[in-house]
């Protein structure tokens, strides 16, 4: 895997959705990624990109205060407005400490799952000549899952590195890497990506 063309996408690495405590709005994503040690896998990954030049995305649900620019207008999202969570500058709304961005790391904040929908993640990664994603992100069979699916249909070669991952529910994560995320990249580990940077 060469470097020159290639970025880490790192998917919705947040408080809410993946430390346990008072501010986490996912018990059973942020239980799974605590118990399959997603969060220190990522970091490994994420020194070796640091460490490789790779340049490295993070993307998050973050709302405008407003809540307009939300895209997703499902009724799963409907209280997110109503009980103001998960806006830009919340304490919700943070990266996980152990995967915080650098000043010079560019963040993406979205309204929806898909992180290429609403946001100008796709033009960036043309216009930096970048041809092949690798995905680390929570949950497996949301964020991950749409965005490998938008990816690939828009010409990017995808990796999904599958010990970054997690879902709430063990099975979920099963089924979308062993039979959803192969449809639309290759499913790999923390260990070959970072070998392969080496």
């Amino acid at each position: 895997m060469t470097t020159d063309r290639t970025a880490l996408l790192l998917l919705d690495y947040q408080i809410a959705l993946g430390q346990e405590g008072d501010l986490c709005m996912a018990p059973p994503l942020a239980a799974q990624v605590r118990e399959r040690g997603v969060v220190s896998t990522a970091s490994k990954v994420l020194e070796a990109a640091r460490a490789a030049g790779v340049p490295v995305f993070h993307i998050r649900l973050a709302f405008d205060p407003t809540y307009k620019l939300r895209t997703n207008r499902l009724p799963r999202f409907d209280g997110y407005p109503g009980n103001q969570k998960m806006k830009v500058g919340s304490p919700e709304a943070e990266f996980l400490p152990e995967l915080a961005p650098t000043d010079d790391e560019a963040v993406v904040d979205k309204g929806c799952v898909d992180p290429f929908v609403g946001t100008a993640l796709r033009e960036v990664l043309a216009a930096d000549g970048i041809d092949h994603v690798v995905l680390g992100g929570i949950a497996t069979h949301l964020v991950v899952e749409s965005a490998a699916r938008h990816a690939s249909d828009s010409g990017l070669q995808v990796s999904i590195v599958e010990d970054m991952c997690a879902a709430p529910d063990p099975a979920l994560h099963d089924h979308a890497v062993t039979k959803t995320l192969p449809l639309f990249g290759t499913v790999t580990t923390a260990d070959e990506v970072i070998g392969s940077w080496a």
